[in-house]
């Protein structure tokens, strides 16, 4: 393999140069440090800055290389000694930190020995060592965020997440001023890390740009989007070779996508087309492919999407469901607000509890008057978080408002089968535990609960014995959702929904 060494002195003064826009940062108010920058030697070692702060503080695990040591990791107001450690290493290596206090981060970057750049493969970076710098060569395959440059390149050896590309003068932030698309060959240089059990190359610099000779222009329809009812989609391309296209269809995608036409010539259209779906909405992407004479193959894609049918599902089926474009339609009750500005929130039917990443737009949710215990009907997609299941893109279809009374309150009311009320209070029998049916009182009076199930959509044995399972018992204090009925003339809480509970003292 072959490697590029620059002197010591040069790669501090590099590194120093690209973090100048942070060097503000030791000047906040919540916290400071002795030095942004700590040298570590080759042969192994420590070296002590002081992080003095106003509040607690603490550094973020997951940028933390495993060749690298901090004690401590974490500590409160004042001044505190951090130690830097790292065993002997062949290769330079280098880490960027951040400490997070209050609502500020200030940055830390970590060099040890000679930085050097290694050319290499895809495969060969996500091998390597960790805080190795790499120069590697391939193409761009999807662009992830236009501001910083978070992309993904490909060779004939694997994959490759950029965390980060720099400007022509080693600026963040600017981005499209390198001109960079989807299809096109760089080289890239930058330190790999890993974050999260990701690889990641972290701001690297572009050391070239081989514009692709194949490229999409533009779709009809524009949104790329094949109806529900099934129809055609065409791309339209340009091509700078005399050599023609290929197309690809992912193999998962053969059996609803395939291709109608395509014409030739320097600007060709490919035309696809889809049946009716009977399922979810679907996507795939495609790949248009050209050589120039030396046989350097060049590459565009572009996704095709189809409208689906909706999918009703429990929050337990959604769970399980893969991360996709499928539309899900999801009911249950509002259990916690994370973020009301936002609608972030959780909702929980009788099978599960899941996080709803927004509904709507900013405000929407304060706008539509929700709140936690009301009974919401939601359409989005099954997305995930770090590993966590989340509904995103959801859209409110439908919502029962949940009125929260004392006892005295909700018997004062109407019988009414659609007029949804929460009633709070201790648990003082239990009448049936099959079916939940028990009496509850707060201190203004008492009213019979006739069932308690363990959420929204319960039918069937699964309304059972639900207060046995749950630990549920007599001094409980409970909070259940329902409507005013009224039986052989006592006034009743009818077919309950649970929201929460505490255990008596």
């Amino acid at each position: 393999m072959k490697l590029r060494y620059f002197i010591s002195f040069f790669a501090l003064v590099a590194l120093l140069s690209a973090c100048s826009d942070d060097d503000a940062l030791t000047l906040l108010d919540e916290i400071q440090v002795s030095s942004s920058y700590v040298g570590l030697d080759v042969n192994g070692g420590s070296n002590t800055i002081t992080i003095n702060a106003k509040e607690a503080w603490s550094f973020d695990e997951a940028e933390l290389p495993a060749w690298l040591t901090i004690s401590p990791m974490a500590g409160g107001a004042g001044e505190t000694k951090v130690t830097f450690s790292a065993p002997a290493t062949i290769d330079g290596r280098t880490a960027v930190l951040h400490v997070a206090c209050a609502d500020k981060k200030q940055t830390i970057n970590v060099i040890q020995g000679l930085a050097t750049v290694s050319e290499a493969t895809c495969a060969e970076v996500n091998e390597g060592p960790e805080g190795k710098t790499y120069r590697v060569t391939g193409t761009v395959t999807s662009i992830n965020n236009t501001t910083y440059g978070n992309l993904y390149i490909q060779d004939e050896t694997g994959e490759v997440y950029i965390y980060g590309t720099l400007d022509k003068s080693g600026k963040e932030k600017n981005f499209l001023s390198l001109g960079i698309e989807v299809g096109d060959i760089i080289t890239v240089e930058g330190p790999k890390q890993i974050y999260n059990g990701t690889v990641e190359l972290v701001n690297v610099t572009v050391i070239n740009i081989q514009k692709s000779l194949v490229k999409v222009e533009g779709y009809d329809p524009e949104d790329a989007t094949i109806p529900v009812e099934g129809g055609n989609v065409s791309v339209n391309l340009t091509c700078k070779t005399a050599n023609g296209i290929s197309v690809e269809i992912p193999e998962e995608a053969k059996s609803w996508l395939g291709i109608v036409s395509v014409t030739g010539g320097a600007e060709p259209v490919v035309t696809f087309h889809a049946n009716a779906n009977a399922g979810g909405d679907r996507s795939t992407t495609v790949v248009f492919k050209t050589t120039d004479d030396n046989g350097v193959e060049y590459t565009a894609q572009a996704t095709i999407y189809q409208k689906g049918s909706i999918v009703a599902a429990t929050v337990a089926e959604f769970l399980a469901a893969p991360v996709g474009d499928t539309q899900y339609r999801i009911t249950g009750v509002i259990s916690r607000v994370a973020n009301p500005t936002y609608g972030n929130v959780y909702i929980r039917d009788w099978s599960g509890e899941t996080y709803v990443y927004g509904i709507g737009a900013k405000g929407d949710f304060e706008a539509a008057g929700l709140k936690a215990g009301d009974v919401v009907t939601l359409v989005g997609k099954r997305g995930e978080y770090k590993g966590d299941a989340q509904m995103t893109g959801a859209v409110l279809e439908n919502v029962i408002p949940v009125t929260q009374l004392s006892i005295d309150e909700f018997l004062d009311k109407e019988d009414d089968p659609n007029t949804y009320y929460m009633l709070t209070g201790t648990i003082t029998e239990v009448a049936n535990p099959t079916y939940g049916n028990l009496y509850l009182e707060d201190e203004t009076n008492s009213v019979y609960v006739y069932g308690c199930y363990p959420g929204w959509g319960a039918t069937g044995d699964n309304r059972k014995n639900w207060l046995e399972t749950a630990g549920i018992v007599v001094g409980d204090k409970l909070s259940v959702i329902g409507v005013k009925s009224t039986y052989n003339g006592t006034p009743q809480l009818a077919n309950g929904i649970y929201f929460s509970h505490e255990k008596a003292q």
